[in-house]
């Protein structure tokens, strides 16, 4: 077993408002919760691992090359490995997400992108 405590976890802004804390930083798996501001949009990018992604709070849209979505509370996504996508909060305030991702990716995956 491997605690991590919310308070002391590993966390960063790629950008402005845009909150990432590690939750699980494993090579199996990694777990990533974040906060994303007013209509903050990542950069169109996509990553070897498969995501599943948990909208906690809010509303947001999940694109791809096919399709857009619009997640709410407890709804989830699953995208594929290295499926090119793009993810939106949607409103006018603060959405909380969580990233599920396997294996696990580097949490500074971010910081390398940006």
């Amino acid at each position: 077993m491997k605690p991590i405590f919310f308070k002391s976890a590993q966390s960063y802004e790629p950008q402005k408002d845009w909150k990432r804390t590690s939750l699980c930083n494993q090579d199996s798996i990694s777990i990533e919760y974040f906060v994303k501001p007013p209509h903050h949009a990542s950069p169109e990018h996509s990553h070897d691992n498969a995501q599943a992604l948990v909208v906690l709070k809010g509303k947001m849209s999940v694109k791809n090359k096919d399709s857009e979505i619009v997640l709410s509370e407890n709804d989830c996504v699953f995208i594929e490995p290295n499926e090119v996508h793009i993810i939106t909060n949607v409103l006018n305030e603060p959405s909380i997400g969580l990233d599920i991702f396997v294996p696990g990716r580097d949490f500074s995956f971010w910081l390398n992108k940006l």
